[in-house]
């Protein structure tokens, strides 16, 4: 029940916040909430899985590149942009995780940091997306009824995103594909030997977080109308690995605690100094050696 009633609070104040607040504070917390669904979709096969992936800012980059791409092809259509910009991340996912799977420890995270820096130094050298400088998008994507140009209508969607993806997610860690995928973080070959293929069940579950990440990549580049090789940073994917660990490791819902803390910490500290890195990196060591299941185990234990 507490954990239901920490959802159901969060809800509240999200769908009230555009009453009170202005279109910066929207932007602001729009960013947060694309994060919190890189962070879900990392956690997905870090914290259950556990395979560390240094190379996650590959699926969201990739997503944001769908819909630059398609702009500049003429084509539009909202509908159309999310479906790409799901299924290509999927499929890179796919063909990722087949190969990255097979390794173990180092040489994992370095197999997914390298597949990303691949991505990245493409994008660089591709002059007609604008190369090292990105571009900025001609037009948002195109929804019936909804005009992303509207920064209500594009934070109401990223709520709507997240819940959507939290659910989703919930549900496959609870079903036997997510009871594998835990078992292979607590002991792989138990499972082998007992006949599951752990191989298969790995890579399904780079695919799908891969297709989640490519989502928000999607939302970042119409929140930004703009789309750049930064998305595709290893930055980016050290920050979501940092915005777990403070939220909480294998929980789903510590990734948005997790993002919402970084990101407002680093927009409030950066008011006062360049270097906020040197105050939020005490409280990433704290949340490592104490807070075993992060903030939101915290909570949890404080309810």
């Amino acid at each position: 029940m507490t954990r239901l009633a920490i959802g159901i609070a969060a809800l509240v104040g999200l769908l009230t916040l555009p009453l009170v607040s202005n279109e910066y504070v929207l932007a602001l917390i729009s960013r947060i909430l694309v994060f919190a669904i890189v962070a879900v979709s990392l956690d997905l096969i870090l914290g259950y899985g556990g395979m560390v992936s240094f190379g996650h800012a590959a699926y969201f980059g990739a997503g944001a590149y769908v819909v630059l791409a398609l702009t500049l092809l003429g084509v539009h259509n909202g509908f159309v942009h999310l479906l790409l910009a799901i299924a290509i991340p999927a499929m890179l996912g796919l063909v990722v995780g087949a190969l990255s799977v097979r390794t173990r420890s180092i040489y994992f995270i370095m197999l997914t940091f390298a597949f990303a820096q691949m991505l990245f130094y493409f994008a660089i050298g591709q002059q007609q997306f604008g190369g090292d400088d990105g571009m900025p998008l001609q037009r948002r994507s195109q929804f019936w009824a909804l005009n992303l140009a509207n920064i209500r209508h594009l934070y109401y969607l990223a709520v709507c995103t997240l819940v959507a993806v939290l659910f989703a997610c919930d549900r496959l860690v609870r079903s036997r594909f997510g009871l594998v995928l835990q078992g292979c973080r607590q002991n792989e070959t138990r499972l082998q030997t007992m006949g599951v293929a752990t191989y298969g069940y790995k890579v399904v579950a780079f695919g799908i977080a891969g297709g989640i990440a490519g989502l928000a990549g999607f939302l970042m580049a119409n929140l930004n109308a703009y789309v750049s090789p930064n998305f595709l940073d290893w930055k980016v994917s050290g920050d979501v690995i940092m915005m777990i660990v403070i939220g909480g490791v294998g929980t789903l819902f510590g990734g948005p605690i997790g993002a919402a803390i970084f990101l407002l910490l680093q927009e409030v500290i950066s008011l006062y100094t360049d270097h906020w890195m040197a105050v939020f990196g005490p409280l990433l060591v704290l949340a490592a050696l104490f807070w075993k299941r992060g903030v939101y185990g915290l909570l949890l234990r404080l309810r």
